[in-house]
């Protein structure tokens, strides 16, 4: 998200819910959240900034020496960190999976956030709008209230996939409340797809 590292623990609890979904029977894995920046939304700016190439070039190399991890990755994002998410994927990311929560995409250049996008040449270029069908072959969850002001952007971003996402739509609005309440079932999808990658089985 645009938030620092900490919002994912302190706001959202994303340790207390990993912890509750291992003791359901999860297969473990381990979450690290990074400062991303209020305005940086995860891709190239022309200030020449680029927090989304941070978090796979950096950040992932520097979890896997220091704590001895395997090679396998998963990406989950809400809000800005949802469509940065989307678009490490899309863009080829060496991930297993990726699962968004309302994911904060637009259908124009006009409607975007401001500071989100340098220009619409930015945006036509990393907006994603159009681009669903460029996926990898990545496994995807996307979840989004059908209260939330990105709702419309999101389901024409989900009906472009050649493959129907996980996930979907229900009652529900861009606050943490539905994000909490999305986030057992969007870490029952990582964990399974990560223990896969590992087996070589899919779940």
């Amino acid at each position: 998200a645009g938030a620092d590292h900490r919002k994912a623990f302190d706001t959202l609890g994303v340790d207390r819910f990993l912890a509750q979904a291992v003791a359901d029977g999860v297969p473990p894995f381990a979450v690290a959240s990074v400062d991303g920046g209020a305005k940086s939304y995860w891709h190239p700016r022309e200030d020449g900034t680029d927090s989304g190439a941070m978090v796979m070039d950096e950040l992932v190399p520097i979890l896997r020496g220091r704590f001895s991890l395997g090679t396998n990755t998963a990406l989950y994002g809400w809000s800005m960190g949802g469509y940065g998410a989307l678009r490490l994927a899309m863009r080829g990311a060496a991930v297993q999976a990726v699962a968004a929560c309302s994911p904060a995409l637009f259908a124009s250049y006009g409607d975007t956030a401001e500071g989100s996008f340098d220009s619409p040449a930015d945006f036509e270029a990393n907006g994603l709008r159009g681009q669903g069908g460029d996926f990898p072959d990545v496994p995807v969850r996307i979840d989004c209230g059908n209260g939330d002001p990105f709702y419309f952007p999101v389901r024409d971003f989900v009906e472009d996939l050649p493959t129907p996402p996980e996930g979907g739509f229900e009652d529900g609005a861009h606050h943490y409340g539905y994000m909490r309440r999305m986030l057992p079932n969007e870490f029952e999808f990582i964990g399974e797809k990560l223990a896969g990658a590992v087996t070589g089985v899919a779940p």
